[in-house]
């Protein structure tokens, strides 16, 4: 039974741990990317205030099993980022990142106009998971978010009312 949560403290540790194994696993365990990134302990506290939020999936023995997160850009009006998207093998495929997605898009949807994403070319399996999303790729940055080795990004625009 996975549960679907905000983050806290708690699972700050199991966080890191998740996306440090996600980014060993696809030999992203390096400069230009989430590695080096000094807030990946301490998620609980960076994803505050209005407009940011990050999820966590957890099992029956409150094991974080996969994460994702919405961050205002700066300097962006009204686009936030899908973050740190990550999930653990054994759960791929079972639907929770599809939750999460939907959790995190409709969150995003309330706030902003538009959501972008970095990732990597290696990262077919989460590309396509994006694309199904209706996430558009696009050629440039549209910001510098010290992540330079991502050299795939892409963009969804939300349909207001």
């Amino acid at each position: 039974m996975i549960n679907i949560r905000r983050i806290e403290k708690k699972d700050d540790v199991q966080v890191e741990a998740l996306i440090r194994s996600c980014l060993i696993e696809y030999g992203a365990n390096h400069e230009g990317t989430a590695w080096c990134d000094p807030t990946l302990a301490c998620f609980s506290s960076l994803y505050v205030g209005e407009g940011n939020a990050y999820w966590v999936a957890v099992d029956e023995k409150d094991r974080v099993v996969a994460g994702v997160g919405i961050m205002k850009l700066e300097g962006k009006a009204n686009i936030c980022e899908l973050q740190k998207m990550y999930s653990y093998k054994e759960i791929r495929g079972s639907g929770v990142a599809s939750e999460l997605m939907n959790i995190a898009l409709a969150y995003a949807n309330e706030y902003y106009d538009a959501c972008y994403i970095e990732t990597l070319e290696n990262m077919i399996e989460a590309r396509h998971f994006y694309e199904k999303y209706g996430f558009k790729r696009i050629d440039e940055a549209i910001i510098d978010t010290g992540h330079y080795a991502c050299d795939i990004r892409y963009i969804l625009y939300f349909e207001k009312e």
